[in-house]
């Protein structure tokens, strides 16, 4: 495919993987932070060409699955309130909350429709004048601006039946987060290209100064990949930790600039809660205040917390990547991309949904 096909050449993946042979000294453990490189690497089968000793593991990279349960539930209660509509993209209708999915929500009479963009959603809120709509905004920095265009529209075209319930979560901190747990041994990061193509790499920099550890953006082909670990290991063989911008035919050292004015006009930065990690101060994304009128939540009421039942599902350490899927003793037998028993196997940037895809069992 055009551009596409020089990134996932087999002569220089096999040549980046013998540079990476020759470059590895000792053993090192490098995590990738986006679900897209996840699946990349393991559809490619690019562990397979790493050498002995050079371990990649699995972060938090996947917004649906990050998304805490009592958002989950927040939207399966909205879903199934007279009236209301709840829009939202589809790969988050079979994420289990404590009591249901939102996929059961719509067959218990729920009206949830799947839309392609926010602005869908604002655009049903003006078809439908008389019903209260709710966009389930869930993403990292990616999503932001597009869910910050839905809130400005809505607000210049006075749709007052349009609101958000907002699961924004920003990269850096869950990376501080990860750096500063005792018993972290990650040493070095392949930052996600498109938050970057977002955000630039400039809030990395202190990260890797704060705690000496290298952070390469990349892409997500196996060149990129590759290319990435290779200038990862390069920094950590020789003792350095600087932030390297391995993707610059999409990254600007800066970022978008416009979108991230978009983000702060509506956006501001709050403690969220992540899936398997916890609560992270300032590591998401709140409606401003002045903006009250757009959030869901403010709207139409949280609900009471779900009682906490049994939940054999190990998202949360597949998610701080102290195992892999396959070390789940439900992996592959109790919980199936049929009957997922949490959301990294559901979503399409899940780690344990590449595992079942792309490994075999």
């Amino acid at each position: 495919m055009r551009h596409l096909d020089e990134y996932r050449d087999a002569t220089a993946t096999a040549r980046l993987a013998a540079a990476i042979a020759r470059r590895v000294t000792r053993p090192w453990t490098l995590m990738e932070i986006c679900g897209g490189q996840t699946h990349s690497i393991l559809r490619h089968g690019l562990e397979a060409r790493l050498p002995p000793g050079l371990k990649l593991v699995h972060g938090p990279g996947c917004p649906v699955c990050v998304t805490p349960v009592d958002l989950v539930d927040a939207a399966v209660d909205l879903a199934l309130r007279p009236g209301l509509i709840l829009c939202s993209f589809g790969d988050m209708l079979r994420v289990p909350g404590s009591r249901m999915d939102l996929l059961t929500a719509r067959a218990r009479g729920g009206d949830v429709r799947i839309v392609y963009s926010p602005l869908d959603a604002v655009q049903c809120a003006v078809q439908h004048p008389d019903r209260e709509v709710v966009f389930f905004a869930v993403g990292f920095e990616t999503t932001a601006p597009a869910n910050a265009l839905a809130v400005l529209q809505a607000r210049r075209a006075g749709v007052r039946n349009f609101s958000l319930l907002v699961s924004q979560v920003l990269v850096p901190p869950a990376i501080a987060a990860l750096l500063a747990a005792p018993d972290n041994s990650v040493q070095g990061f392949l930052a996600a290209g498109h938050v970057c193509a977002v955000m630039g790499i400039e809030e990395y920099l202190p990260l890797a100064a704060r705690f000496r550890v290298p952070i390469v953006v990349t892409g997500f082909e196996p060149v990129d990949l590759l290319h990435g670990v290779l200038t990862c290991v390069e920094q950590l063989e020789a003792g350095a930790a600087g932030v390297i911008n391995a993707y610059a035919r999409a990254v600007r050292p800066e970022g978008n600039r416009h979108a991230q004015r978009l983000m702060r006009e509506v956006f501001t930065v709050v403690d969220r809660e992540w899936r398997g990690l916890g609560i992270i101060p300032a590591s998401g994304l709140g409606l401003r205040p002045e903006l009250a009128e757009f959030d869901a939540l403010v709207r139409h009421g949280r609900p009471e917390p779900a009682a906490g039942g049994e939940n054999r599902c190990r998202a949360g350490e597949v998610l701080r990547g102290k195992v892999t899927p396959d070390q789940c003793p439900a992996y592959g037998v109790d919980c199936t991309p049929e009957h997922p028993l949490g959301a990294p196997m559901v979503s399409g940037e899940g780690a344990c949904a590449a595992y079942f895809r792309y490994r075999p069992r």
